[in-house]
């Protein structure tokens, strides 16, 4: 089972790089729980596919549609759990970040229902999306 919720990872990833939203949508379970870090304004719990969609679109809008993973560096897979270590960047007009970050992802029955988002820089993170 890992080596196929790595491969899931992996093809969810791929879609987000690709902004394949619809493949995206996919792989997340309608239900999931995304644990997003920090103090920002996109800080915190989201339950639910349409709340992590709105959560992405205001990213996307808040960094003037630069927001990006841009690296995917490994997948580790252990049971129904995989971790990916990542960079991710997005610039706006007054400000860029540019960070490596762990995503943690639960996988149950082929969907991501549970996904844990760690940051490099969680205080330069903070001051790029602001409050």
């Amino acid at each position: 089972m890992t080596s196929k919720n790595v491969d899931i990872a992996r093809e969810y990833f791929q879609a987000v790089q690709k902004g394949d939203l619809a493949k995206v949508g996919e792989l997340l379970d309608e239900e999931i729980v995304w644990h997003q870090p920090g103090a920002n304004q996109f800080s915190g719990e989201r339950k639910g596919r349409d709340a992590v969609f709105a959560m992405l679109g205001g990213m996307m809008e808040a960094s003037q549609g630069s927001f990006a993973i841009d690296e995917i560096d490994a997948l580790m897979g252990n049971g129904d759990m995989v971790a990916a270590s990542i960079h991710f960047v997005g610039r706006r007009e007054d400000a860029s970040m540019s960070m490596d970050g762990v995503d943690v992802l639960r996988l149950k029955d082929g969907k991501i229902v549970e996904m844990w988002l760690f940051s490099g820089d969680q205080t330069a993170e903070d001051a790029f999306w602001g409050q």
